[in-house]
This record gives C-alpha cells, sequence and structure tokens, in this order.
C-alpha cells in the first residue's frame, strides 16, 4: 500500500514538474534527486556508526595469534 500511496504522489510531482517548464522543472527535480542522495547516505552512515558499536573489538593477544597462525601456515 505504501508503495501505491508512494507511486501516485512521485506521479503527481511528475507531472507538476512537467508543467513548470524545463528550467525550474529541471531545479526543482535536481534539488529533489539531490536530497535523496544525502538522505541516503546520512542513513548509511547511521546504520555503520550502529553496527561498528555491536561488533567486538580485537585485542592485542587475539591479533597477535592471528598473526602467528598465518605466519605458520
Amino acid at each position: 500500500m505504501y508503495l501505491f500511496v508512494s507511486i501516485l504522489i512521485c506521479s503527481v510531482l511528475a507531472i507538476i514538474l512537467f508543467l513548470l517548464g524545463p528550467v525550474v522543472g529541471g531545479i526543482i527535480g535536481f534539488g529533489i534527486v539531490l536530497g535523496v542522495l544525502f538522505r541516503v547516505l546520512y542513513l548509511l552512515n547511521d546504520i555503520h556508526k550502529r553496527i561498528s558499536n555491536l561488533l567486538p573489538k580485537r585485542d592485542k593477544v587475539e591479533e597477535a595469534f592471528r598473526a602467528y597462525l598465518e605466519k605458520t601456515n
């Protein structure tokens, strides 16, 4: 249902932008696309920060043990 509403809203917005003319419609459309891209980047950064806080940190002993295992193989 949310997808259908989003499609309808985007269709109405596209018609309005088309009626405004190429310069004004292009500027507004470009602003919308750039705003969405920045929002996606912000959300991805937020997700990365939350996931990195949940992961356990490596300590020096574990890193030395892994280096030793790689060296012996």
